[in-house]
């Protein structure tokens, strides 16, 4: 007899698929250092420097849920590609961002701009650093279809798998060049905030990756339908939860800033919500406005934003929004004809999902 609880053989299955995955993405990645060392060596440190692995956990676990037993190491070094597709986006997304920092750690573009003041070449040190960057992300993306296609699936399963993989991609992009638009034309509508989170995050982080496991697998189109709800609502709440935490979130723990989202500017649902709430109060308008539009801001103005977030009921309001997704998407999953084992699973990944602080 196992001496391990249910909870506990859970967690040392997660573990386990962990340690095999990281193990394939050493390979994947150590196998093409040799093709690009000098952009490959900034991608190697990006991925490895750390990450949650949540999309690729989800796939897996959405490839168990469909009944997926089969060609198991195939699978796991499919599912590397959705480790390379989130490469891509945070390169891509800390140049257009202008962070400084990720994971702890100054950001790609960073990272080649400094090698370009240290060396004292030619030209503009920031251009420099976020050409180079994009070509990383790139590579990334690149990579990532090689993971897919050379992977080892059988031929009928990554016919399968290509109608969500280039969704999810496609859907990224997208919802990254709205993000951009709502900056350009000053767009604050909750409307437009919350399709941006539904494409730019809760897509390619649960709803597609949970598509492209059940297809590895071959599932039918009931369970895919309710995984991909299921998927929708922890995703966008999964986004609503980062928002907060872009804002809130302990730098100790993030690698990130604090209040780095509000001296970014960021589009937000949270700040759609507090700025629907202030249009009464001008004072409480103009510091929002602070930072959406007036570029550099202090720390006394993260501080005092911060305080009106919480004061106007915005977080509040969010958090309620968090709850209500995180119900509707555990009925959808609920209603899934699937594994039982995987459905546990997938509850505990939800709910870590969506309360967690980092």
């Amino acid at each position: 007899m196992s001496l391990l609880t249910s909870a506990d053989a859970r967690t040392s299955q997660v573990d386990e698929f962990a340690v095999l995955f990281d193990q394939a993405l050493h390979d994947h990645l150590h196998a093409r250092l040799d093709h690009a060392p000098e952009l490959a060596a900034h991608l190697r440190g990006m991925v490895l420097a750390g990450g949650k692995r949540i999309r690729p956990t989800f796939a897996w676990w959405g490839w168990r849920a469909a009944g997926g037993t089969a060609r198991a190491d195939a699978v796991v070094r499919a599912l590397v590609a959705l480790e390379l597709l989130q490469c891509c986006a945070l390169v891509h997304d800390d140049v257009m961002d202008r962070s400084p920092t990720r994971r702890g750690r100054p950001s790609v573009h960073e990272l080649y701009a400094a090698r370009h003041r240290r060396e004292r070449w030619a030209g503009s040190a920031r251009q420099y650093g976020d050409s180079a960057a994009v070509l990383v992300g790139d590579l990334a993306l690149a990579w990532a279809d090689d993971a897919l296609v050379t992977a080892g699936l059988p031929a009928d399963a990554l016919h399968r798998a290509w109608e969500p993989w280039q969704a999810m991609r496609t859907e990224m992009i997208v919802g990254q060049h709205l993000d951009l638009l709502a900056v350009a034309r000053r767009d604050e509508s909750l409307e437009h905030a919350v399709r941006v989170a539904a494409l730019k995050t809760a897509a390619y982080t649960v709803e597609r990756p949970l598509h492209l496991g059940a297809a590895l697998a071959g599932a039918g189109p009931d369970v895919v339908a309710c995984l991909r709800e299921f998927g929708h609502d922890i995703g966008v709440a999964f986004q609503l939860r980062d928002d907060l935490i872009g804002v809130f979130g302990d730098t100790s723990v993030t690698g990130k800033p604090v209040g780095e989202d509000l001296r970014e500017g960021k589009r937000t649902p949270l700040m759609a919500v507090a700025l629907s709430r202030a249009q009464d109060r001008p004072a409480a308008l103009r510091l929002l406005r602070r930072c959406l539009d007036s570029g550099p801001v202090s720390d006394r103005t993260v501080d005092d934003v911060r305080a009106l977030l919480v004061e106007l009921g915005a977080v509040a309001v969010v958090e309620e929004h968090i709850d209500l997704l995180a119900t509707s998407g555990l009925a959808a999953l609920e209603r899934a004809v699937i594994e039982d084992e995987a459905r546990r699973v997938l509850v505990r990944l939800a709910n870590r999902a969506v309360t967690r602080t980092a």
